[in-house]
């Protein structure tokens, strides 16, 4: 699920996913062009949901000339809109997700298996992927009614501070886990926030032994979590599936107890489900 303050613009949101392919991994038909152009619709979020040319520039390291022909192209084609000096993001910039969402079949698939689990334990349940070194929520319900953050999906966070990112990095190969610590710099969102690589990396590797991964108030206060991963037929963890509730309320003994063996049963009737549905599994599993 979305965890207490995970909405678009909290500290993972920052410029997460937005490190561009470095020459090396470029092949030769890349149109950096259409790459600028993306870099800057990824630059809006909740912190900068208004920006002038040299904002937007600098946030996305292009020069005001290169920045100023990828607006004009986003505002013709209408997914960017102009007030005075400052530009924002307009409602058409929707469609490119829910495009996604759809012809995924995640409503279709998933959130029913979501719903369930709202409807039998309350709080929240989501499904996300691994996207470099953050998680991104594909699917969400909840029925939660207190003042929180919107539960957004296509909102990403760093995987180090969510349930559902350390059941998806303890599924990385040992040699991916070390791409992913390369230069991760870890920032401590709460005070209770794991900011130490090496007890970060314990933490993963007791996650991968336990096969399910709990966290509180990591990302943000308030939120205690359990995460368990969703595998393809051949074992992989292609995505994890969370629970949620209120740090107070509950706490990770009861989720473990209460909550744990209905989740494990959902990831796997998720697999199965997978197993119709190719286009969707594919998608989730790169």
């Amino acid at each position: 699920m979305l965890e207490r303050g995970e909405e678009p613009g909290k500290a993972g949101q920052m410029q997460a996913g937005k490190q561009r392919a470095s020459d090396a991994e470029k092949p030769a038909e890349f149109v950096e062009a259409l790459a600028k152009g993306l870099a800057i619709l990824e630059c809006f979020d909740a912190t900068s949901p208004e920006m002038t040319l040299s904002e937007i520039a600098r946030k996305v390291a292009l020069s005001p000339a290169a920045a100023r022909r990828s607006l004009i192209t986003l505002k013709t084609l209408g997914y960017i809109g102009q007030n005075e000096k400052r530009f924002h993001l307009r409602p058409k910039i929707m469609t490119l997700g829910s495009t996604f969402y759809y012809a995924a079949r995640i409503d279709e698939v998933l959130q029913p298996f979501l719903r369930d689990l709202v409807a039998k334990f309350g709080d929240a349940s989501s499904v996300g992927t691994l996207d470099g070194k953050d998680v991104i929520y594909i699917a969400h319900s909840s029925v939660q009614r207190a003042r929180r953050a919107a539960a957004v999906v296509g909102a990403r966070y760093p995987a180090y501070a969510t349930s559902l990112g350390r059941v998806l990095l303890a599924g990385l190969p040992a040699a991916e886990l070390d791409v992913y610590f390369d230069g991760l710099v870890i920032e401590p969102l709460t005070a209770k926030t794991i900011t130490d690589p090496v007890a970060l990396r314990a933490e993963i590797d007791a996650v991968r032994d336990a096969h399910y991964s709990t966290t509180v108030d990591q990302l943000d206060y308030g939120i205690t979590a359990l995460a368990v991963p969703i595998r393809a037929v051949d074992g992989r963890t292609i995505a994890a599936l969370n629970t949620s509730g209120y740090t107070g309320m509950i706490d990770p003994e009861y989720l473990i107890t209460e909550r744990l063996p209905e989740m494990r049963a959902t990831a796997s009737s998720i697999t199965q489900a997978l197993t119709r549905y190719p286009a969707l599994a594919s998608v989730i599993g790169q």
